[in-house]
């Protein structure tokens, strides 16, 4: 119990302080006119509020993320506790604070452009497609998943439950982001903080306590905790996924002292609901060995409905079954919306023109909506397996672009550098050593894992010298009024 206490407690002096120092050191400039004013165009350019934006992205980069990654990262033991504090403040609020305010500073440019203009285009390149394939992974696993609970609890079959999934998806990602996003989408974002909260407080009358870290019980010897549990629990410490979905709120923010709020917050927001369900994963069951049984019956979600059924009762079951269902849809429109932005950007870059016709949008989503239908449809577990992989890729991929950015205007680069050296250690050695990976012996992956790294911190090191008394010029447009 006193660790999962200051678990918590950790989260908010982090957010309550290291987010100014991060802040700080990026520099903002709430007399820059941001994109929301610059380019409003009443679709995805336009002024939210700040609280608003802040659920928004809340329930863009959380759906079921901190929930099952939580609960399967609980197999870990209390040591999980450890990665979600540290990763969500030092790695997973930094990535999505810079994710956003780059995309801010640059007219709301999507990821893939970022990555462009800080690490050069082949980078780009290879980020687009990795960046737009994970959107439709995540798209369709967010289908498939609702859509059998659907058929399971109401008349509808499965394939039409994902026409109806389908069908709101394209609407949802069609209409300006304050019809259907900026309207329904908080009140999402406060259930589940609800759901968190709920769950939270009833552990403390489940009939075993939350284990406190200890070292005979930092987590069972079968389980490697490194890098294994890095990339279990993504969502909840640090996720790539959410540098997709920072640019949608970078281009509403009013100001550039809400992102602190916005980008940083959100992300400390979810660290909390991810150290809430593990430590319900760990407590609920009694022992880890328990919470595999539970598991394997029935999964993460089957996990997540006996906890809140059992914890609030029907009205536990109700939110369970509410959220397995729009969680993930939520977080599965907005990965297309997302794709969306993309592929335009992409294609305005290639072509040299603006695209600014009424069908763009339209032929775009539905360019990203058609191969994430015909996923749902065959069995894409295989493909799902590396969706964990390539996620933390692109979370190390933007750590990279906020240390370049750094580098490149003589700022302190170590607050993005140092997680990106860690997240590259990550990344290296668990493709090598994980089952979905090469499945090789768990040393050689570690001897691999560390060639890598080496190549890219001599990379990095280059960079250092590269830019060393240089820097780049940053244009600062006055306020309007």
């Amino acid at each position: 119990m006193v660790t999962f206490i200051a678990s918590i407690v950790l989260l908010i002096v982090g957010y309550l302080f290291y987010a100014r120092v991060v802040e700080r050191i990026f520099g903002i400039n709430d007399n820059k006119v941001t994109p929301a004013y610059e380019k409003n165009d009443g679709f995805d350019y336009m002024p939210m509020s700040w609280w608003k934006a802040s659920l928004i992205q809340l329930l863009n980069i959380a759906g079921l993320g901190p929930i099952f990654g939580a609960v399967l990262g609980a197999l870990y033991g209390p040591i999980a506790f450890i990665w979600i504090v540290v990763g969500s403040i030092f790695a997973g609020a930094v990535h999505d604070y810079f994710s956003g305010m780059l995309s801010l500073r640059h007219n709301g440019a999507q990821y893939p452009t970022l990555v462009g203009k800080y690490l050069g285009r082949p980078a780009q390149s290879v980020i687009n497609l990795l960046s737009v394939a994970l959107m439709v992974l995540v798209a369709a696993a967010f289908t498939a998943g609702p859509a059998q609970l659907m058929a399971e609890v109401t008349p509808l079959g499965f394939f039409t439950s994902i026409l109806i999934i389908f069908a709101y998806f394209l609407t949802a990602t069609l209409l300006p982001i304050n019809k259907i996003i900026g309207k329904v989408y908080p009140i999402f974002g406060a259930i589940l903080i609800f759901m968190a909260v709920s769950i939270g407080i009833g552990m403390f009358f489940f009939d075993h306590s939350i284990p406190n870290l200890t070292v005979s019980n930092l987590h069972p010897g079968e389980l490697p905790v490194w890098p294994m549990v890095m990339v279990t629990i993504s969502c909840g410490a640090i996720s790539g996924f959410h540098s997709t979905q920072s640019p949608i709120l970078a281009r509403t923010l009013k100001k550039e002292s809400e992102g602190r709020k916005v980008f940083y917050g959100a992300m400390i927001a979810e660290g909390i609901i991810a150290l809430i369900w593990a430590a319900a994963g760990m407590t609920f069951f009694g022992s880890t060995g328990e919470l595999q049984a539970a598991l394997d019956a029935g999964g993460p979600a089957g996990v997540v409905n006996e906890i809140s059924s059992t914890t609030l009762g029907t009205f536990g079951g109700i939110l369970a079954i509410l959220g397995v269902i729009i969680l993930p849809i939520t977080t599965g429109d907005t990965a297309l919306r997302s794709s969306r932005m993309m592929l335009v950007d992409f294609a305005r870059q290639v072509s040299k023109k603006k695209l600014e016709s009424k069908w763009t949008p339209l032929v775009f989503a539905i360019s990203v909506a058609v191969p994430t239908f015909m996923l749902t449809q065959m069995d894409y577990s295989f493909l799902w397996r590396y969706v964990g992989w390539s996620n933390q890729v692109v979370a190390t991929v933007m750590l990279w672009t906020g240390a370049m950015y750094l580098v490149k205007n003589q700022k302190f680069h170590w607050i993005c550098s140092l997680p990106a050296l860690f997240m590259t250690a990550v990344v290296s050695s668990y493709i090598f050593y994980a089952p979905e990976g090469f499945g090789m012996e768990y040393s050689t992956s570690m001897i691999i894992g560390a060639v890598i790294w080496l190549i890219v911190v001599t990379w990095f090191v280059r960079q250092l010298v590269k830019h060393k008394g240089r820097k780049e010029e940053q244009i600062i447009t006055p306020k309007a009024g």
